[in-house]
């Protein structure tokens, strides 16, 4: 695939203030949707650093999506999530959010080819 072609199909996601366990229930969740990611199931997720906050990275290709019916994750506290990708990617990725979480929109941001969702993860 060229590179023009893998920038709309994927979205990069950024985790933050959550603990290490919940950010890898999220990716985890994530993970089982969508076959082709930086991330894998079962990834250690790390705090880095005692005082200062940790923020967990992955990207995850929405093309690639497999049906998966093990229903919403659970997660212990809220997860804040700022999802950037192509519109359609951020369409297909959000309607996925919708599945596994409740999910309280804080922000976006729309430029010519690119979406930026800020929202609030919880438990459903």
């Amino acid at each position: 695939m060229d590179a023009e072609r893998l920038h709309p199909e994927s979205v990069s996601v950024e985790l933050s203030g959550c603990s290490k366990e919940d950010a890898r229930a999220v990716f985890d969740a994530l993970c089982a949707r969508y076959a082709s990611s930086d991330r894998h199931t079962g990834d250690a997720t790390r705090e880095y650093h005692e005082v200062r906050p940790t923020v967990w990275l992955g990207t995850f290709d929405v093309a690639d999506a497999r049906r998966d019916e093990s229903g919403p994750a659970a997660l212990r506290e809220s997860v804040d999530a700022d999802v950037q990708g192509g519109y359609w990617a951020i369409e297909r990725f959000r309607t996925t959010l919708d599945s596994l979480f409740t999910v309280h929109d804080l922000s976006t941001a729309s430029g010519d080819q690119e979406r930026e969702l800020h929202v609030r993860l919880e438990s459903r």
